[in-house]
């Protein structure tokens, strides 16, 4: 693999600096710099990234690389959106910040948008927030309104991952995550992924306890795991006939991701359920920070009443101008089609290289999983940033893709052939 790694030295090695304190420094000093000043929660930075255009990004010393990670399913129309960077800096130019005291027309044209893609019914209502794993904590106070404590049961699902907020991490099944700030509050019960007898087992006995299920149809942090087919929809008919709700964390698989809006609009997927609960974020700023909850039904959304939940900026007229932009584009240029065209060709592809360190490739549209046959993605994610590639260790045997929309068949190509280069033994990898 020869020129994926590009020297770009017209550009400049940090930022302009406005105030003086951004200065012209190498990777390796912003770095030194980063270990003084960054709480260490994610470890020494991999690149320091200055600056982006489309699917690549260049870091301080002038490398560029091919991002088929795109911020964690982010930036999905690349990055330096011609009409993103021009929805943001006008609405900013003339209307920044107003709080929740006040409204703006921004605000509320995403949330009508984002109901009319959701299909959700009339009396449905969207909650603004910042990130996802917010959304995830509205959910889960308004699992709370809606079970008035009468009705103690959470259900999620082994593998799940849905923030790291305290009310998202109570739902979060990874242990490393949970245990060193347990209690969490509501326990959880945990079912066994994709497994639709444990699902009807845990509502054959003491089904009417149940508050909610929350579940992810495609599982990121996991491994990029769709749910078998017809799993939502069984789970769609228990939690209707218990009274229970059905929350769907779409926070990475929304937005279009796996070729449809939300990833439970996929026939394999849920065949068109209507879920009572949807949370997004990720896809949907573009990489400006904003998030959502979205509640079916006049039932759902009037769970949460005034003063029951706040948020100083979900909703901004700069984040909400951001996901108007964002979902303008996706209609305006065919991406979904793309997505999931792109999607099935790419994965297609990667199957038949036949690479005897890969066991299999799965997902929807532009969310991949490629398995690995050992405990060797970190090797591999680290061989293709030197390779001049952007992916994801999403688990010690799993590579996640989660590129931007605008990529490329000849993009993706990059990948496959570095893929179909690796040794075929693992312990060469090690």
């Amino acid at each position: 693999m020869t020129g994926l790694v590009a020297d770009d030295p017209g550009q400049p090695t940090s930022e302009p600096s406005v105030t003086g304190s951004v200065a012209r420094c190498s990777s390796a000093q912003w770095t030194q710099r980063y270990t003084h000043a960054v709480m260490d929660t994610f470890g020494p930075p991999q690149r320091v990234l200055v600056r982006g255009d489309g699917v690549w990004v260049w870091d301080a010393d002038g490398r560029r690389y091919l991002d088929l990670l795109g911020g964690i399913a982010v930036n999905v129309l690349g990055h330096a959106h011609p009409t993103l960077t021009a929805a943001v800096s006008a609405q900013l130019g003339t209307l920044g910040h107003v709080s929740n005291f006040f409204a703006s027309p921004t605000q509320i044209a995403l949330a009508e948008r984002l109901l009319d893609l959701a299909g959700a019914p009339p009396g449905s209502r969207v909650f603004f927030t910042n990130s996802g794993t917010e959304a995830i904590e509205a959910a889960v106070k308004l699992t709370r309104r809606h079970s008035d404590g009468a009705r103690p049961r959470l259900l999620a699902l082994e593998g799940a991952f849905h923030g790291r907020t305290m009310g998202a991490l109570a739902l979060t099944a990874k242990a490393a995550y949970r245990e060193p700030f347990e209690p969490l509050g509501s326990p959880v019960e945990w079912l066994p992924f994709g497994d639709r007898d444990a699902l009807c087992a845990a509502f054959a006995h003491d089904g009417d306890q149940v508050a909610a299920l929350v579940a992810e149809p495609v599982q990121g942090e996991a491994g990029v795991r769709p749910l078998p087919s017809g799993w939502l929809a069984e789970a769609r008919r228990l939690t209707t006939a218990h009274g229970a709700l059905l929350v769907l964390d779409e926070v990475q698989s929304g937005m279009g991701r796996t070729g449809t809006w939300f990833a439970h609009q996929q026939t394999e997927l849920g065949g068109g359920i209507v879920p009572d609960v949807v949370t997004v974020a990720k896809g949907l700023g573009g990489g400006f920070p904003v998030g959502a909850l979205i509640a079916y039904g006049p039932r759902t959304a009037g769970l949460l009443g005034r003063g029951q939940h706040g948020t100083t900026f979900g909703g901004n007229p700069v984040a909400a101008a951001a996901g108007l932009a964002v979902t303008g584009v996706i209609e305006r240029d065919g991406l979904l089609a793309h997505v999931t065209a792109l999607g099935q060709t790419w994965r297609t592809a990667l199957r038949d290289l036949a690479h005897p360190l890969v066991r299999e490739v799965r997902g929807l549209g532009l969310l991949i999983g490629v398995e690995l046959v050992a405990p060797v993605a970190a090797a591999v994610t680290a061989r293709a940033l030197e390779a001049g590639i952007i992916v994801n260790a999403a688990t010690p045997t799993t590579l996640r893709l989660a590129p931007p929309y605008i990529l490329t068949s000849a993009d993706a190509e990059i990948f496959t052939q570095f893929l179909g280069d690796l040794p075929t033994d693992p312990e060469d990898l090690r």
